[in-house]
This record gives C-alpha cells, structure tokens and sequence, in this order.
C-alpha cells in the first residue's frame, strides 16, 4: 500500500516512494463543473496537458487543476488513453511493458477519474457574469508626465499620446468618491497611483491618501493602496511617508546596468541606473524586502534576461518580476524567432529558482509564484484582471478607461468620474470577453491560468479582444510548466 500523507484542504500527497505510478500533489479546484468529460482524441487533449522539464513528467488535468508526477510509462500511455480504451492501451504498449505494469498503470489512472483528478468535467460560466459588475479598482494617472524617455514606453514617455498634466485634487478626490460609489457592498477597494510618473505629483498623491483614509472611516471600505515608479524622485522624506502609510510599491529596474541604460535613459540621454539602484535598495531595506515588487522588462537586446533576473536577486531583492516588452515593427520587439531562447531562458530561471529555494536563499519571482492549492475561483479565472468592467483608469482630467494601457486609445473612452460610464457597450465587450468565449482560448492548456491574456495587448496586435496576442501566450504557456514544475518539486522535497 502506498504511504499517504493528509495535506491542508484534504488533499492526498504521496511520496517518491510510493509504490504507485501517480504522485497527486496538488488540486487547485475551486470551480463550478458541468457537462460530462469527452472521450475522443480532441477531448482528451483539451483535458490534460502533459509535458517534461527538469526530469519530471508533469500531468495538469486542465478542469480540475490536479497536478500528477508520473512515471515514463504512464506519461506514454496519455498519450492514448482515454479511460475506456484500456485494450487498445495493452495493444498498443504490450511489446514495450509488462501487461502487469500497464493494468497497474490504467487502474490508478482510473481511480484518478473517479476521484474528479483525471479528465474532470469541463467548466461552465458562473452566475455572477449575469450580474452588474461592480468597480473593484481604479488606476489614478496622477502624472502625465515622466522625468525618463524609456525606449519601450507604453505611455508615449508620459503623455499617453495626448498633452502633459497633472491630476489636481479635485479630481483626486472625485475618484475617490467614485469607487466608492460604483463598489456596492464590496468592503475591499484598491486604487493604484501611476503615470508617467506620479512622484512628479506627490502633492495630489498625498491629499488622495489622506482623502482615502477619511472616506474609510466614514464608509467602512478598506483600501490597497500602490504606486508605479521609476524611483528616480524618491527621497528619505519620501520613502517614510510611503512606508507609513502602507502604500505597496511597484519599482522599474531592467536588472543589469547596461540593460537597464540602453531603455531608460534620463530626458537628458544620460544613464538612470547608479540612482534607481540605490533607491530601490533603500527602499527594500526600509520596508523589510516586502510589499514591493521590483518590476523589469525585457527584450530583444537581452534575450538573455535571466542573468537579468538574477542580477537583481544577487543585488539583494527578493521582491522580483521582469515582463515581456510588448511592441511591433520596432528594433526591439519581441518574434517568434527569438521564443527557443527565451523557454530556455526561463528553464534556467526556474533551475536556478529552486536551487536557491531549497538551499535557503531564495527570492519570489511574480511568474513562479504559482499557488496550486488556492487558487482565484472560477470567475477570476475567467475574467482575469477585470479590466473594462471591474478595473478602470483615470486620466488627470478624469475620463475612464478601461485600464491604464487604453488611455490615449480614445474609442475606448468610457466616460468621467463625474458623469460615469456613458459607453455603456464597452463594459459589456470586455466582461464578455473570457476565457470560454475566444475560440483560440477554449483550446489551449493554459486557459485557467492566464484568463485569456491581456486586452490591451490582444487590441494592439489584433484589433480584437477575442483574438490573443501570440507570443504572450506562448511565453505564458512557458512560466507556468516552469511554475508547475518548481511547485512539484519543491512539494516533493518537503515529503522527503
């Protein structure tokens, strides 16, 4: 009998010793399921996903979330089974195995299905989509303005494709009073101070907050706050403030000097670095190494982006995420050409994660942090971020976007924090626009994990929301075989 052990939320572990063929670690359902699983070739492939990294096998049934470490000869067998074909299983593998160690094999892949951890059910649209969303988050663009001029600048170096400004407190504050409003019952807010760069307004920033926490006595709502910064501005006078009032912080560093200088050069040309690193550090140390995330992005000049990575690790933070630069018919753009390169570049990342992890002298990379055990529910999944209908920005004059990467796209133009959301189509367009309605989606592994990818990007590459952008998908699809696997074995060095 195979030694078990009994996880949080019940869930069955065993160990590398188990006589077994399946090593069950993990099941990440929290979901609404329906509709009996499908048996033919195409149905089986859109139920599990199998692949092979770091010497592990890895099955993800896809509905359920189950994460299964096999052995050779039951990752074969997935290749065909369907959990009625076990004849055609022995036809098919009896010249290569042993007829006991393949009955062995199909019985536990069918004690799996019926425990709902093998090609589980699909999923259906949960009931909240029918309902009037509520807003959730706002992205105040306090600045549009920026004291950098960043090659791959999303925002126009600021400006957003339109003139330079400032939000003034009025608006701030209306914003305020905005999600208030438009949140119902929901008891928890979130607002994001960005730009340009919002230190550049750091009056507006501070009279928000202290707006903020007035609005929370009187309402009972609890608000998350968070700023965007190229850290260039910020002083020891500054950094207190920000610590104090618990205000989460997204720092911009691009990893190594040369790296980093090449995209974010100062208005005048000259090199940022040497002044971001020492803020960011001084920031790090402040805050204990929590509640920031350094945040870097890479591109065609540093495919090479893991020494980026871990340049920072080896800098100290252990706060980490470096993104993908998105753009086209530009130098620096990312291709098809370049993904060989950059999969193995995350299959570096990811070995050298958990060698660092379990020798005890690890750092927490956004993409690795893969929480197979409580996941976002169903609707989460689905929806991702919200943008469009949960999460708005708001410009410095107060129109509503759906998220700070529309600004300046101005068909996407929702209305104002005075008058509300006018567009009232576009809300609609986007809460629609899940997982399970794009064609492109419905077919791939990844699907509740990345919840269809970002608008943003599938607008810029595609003009439609339903349409993907390709290579996010593919790089995405690579963080999360590398997330799964360094779960998987970081879960089995726990049972050993």
């Amino acid at each position: 009998m195979p030694v078990c052990f009994v996880a949080p939320q019940n869930v069955c572990l065993r160990t590398q010793s188990c006589t077994r063929r399946c090593t069950f670690f993990r099941c990440a359902s929290h979901m609404n399921i329906s509709k009996p699983p499908q048996s033919k070739e195409k149905g089986i492939k859109m139920q599990v996903h199998k692949f092979k990294i770091n010497d592990l096998f890895i099955v993800l049934d896809i509905n359920s979330g189950a994460v299964h470490v096999v052995d050779s000869l039951v990752y074969e067998i997935l290749d065909i089974f369907n959990g009625d074909n076990e004849a055609e299983v022995m036809a098919a593998f009896s010249d290569k195995y042993e007829i006991a160690a393949l009955t062995e094999a199909v019985t536990e892949l069918k004690e799996l299905m019926g425990a709902g951890q093998l090609f589980a059910p699909e999923l259906t649209v949960p009931l909240t989509f029918r309902d009037k969303p509520l807003v959730k988050s706002l992205c105040l663009h306090v600045a549009h303005d920026c004291n950098l001029r960043c090659g791959y600048c999303f925002a126009g170096t600021g400006d957003f494709g339109h003139s330079r400004g400032l939000m003034s407190r009025e608006v701030g504050e209306r914003a305020v009073d905005y999600i208030i409003e438009n949140s119902g019952q929901r008891r928890h807010c979130e607002l994001d101070f960005f730009g340009g760069e919002p230190l550049l307004n750091m009056k507006t920033v501070r009279h928000v907050v202290s707006y903020v926490r007035k609005r929370e006595l009187e309402t009972g709502k609890v608000f998350k706050l968070t700023l965007t910064t190229n850290a260039l501005l910020l002083t020891d006078d500054t950094i207190q403030y920000l610590n104090d009032n618990n205000i989460s912080l997204v720092l911009s560093l691009d990893g190594r000097p040369e790296v980093h200088d090449r995209m974010r050069p100062r208005v005048d040309g000259s090199g940022s670095y040497d002044k971001v690193i020492k803020r960011c550090k001084q920031v790090a140390t402040s805050r204990g190494d929590q509640n920031y995330y350094l945040r870097g992005t890479y591109t065609a000049y540093n495919l090479d982006f893991a020494a980026d990575v871990l340049s920072m690790a080896d800098q100290g933070f252990g706060q980490l995420s470096v993104e993908p630069v998105v753009a086209k018919d530009v130098e620096y753009a990312l291709t098809e050409e370049h993904l060989p390169e950059l999969f193995r570049q995350y299959e570096l990342l990811a070995e050298e994660y958990l060698k660092r992890k379990l020798a005890g002298n690890g750092f927490d990379f956004f993409h690795f942090n893969l929480d197979l055990g409580n996941g976002p529910c169903i609707a989460k999944r689905l929806s991702g971020c919200g943008a469009g209908h949960e999460y708005f920005a708001v410009t410095p004059e107060g129109d509503l976007y759906p998220c700070h990467q529309f600004v300046g796209r101005d068909e996407y133009k929702l209305g104002t924090i005075y008058e509300g959301v006018k567009n009232t189509e576009i809300p609609v367009k986007f809460r629609q626009a899940h997982v399970l309605n794009k064609p492109i989606c419905r077919e791939c592994w990844a699907r509740f994990y990345c919840s269809g990818g970002c608008h943003a990007n599938a607008d810029l590459f595609h003009h439609d929301l339903h349409q993907p952008y390709e290579i996010g998908c593919e790089l995405q699809k690579k963080r999360l075989e590398c997330a799964i696997m360094i779960q998987a074995k970081l879960e089995i060095a726990s049972q050993s």
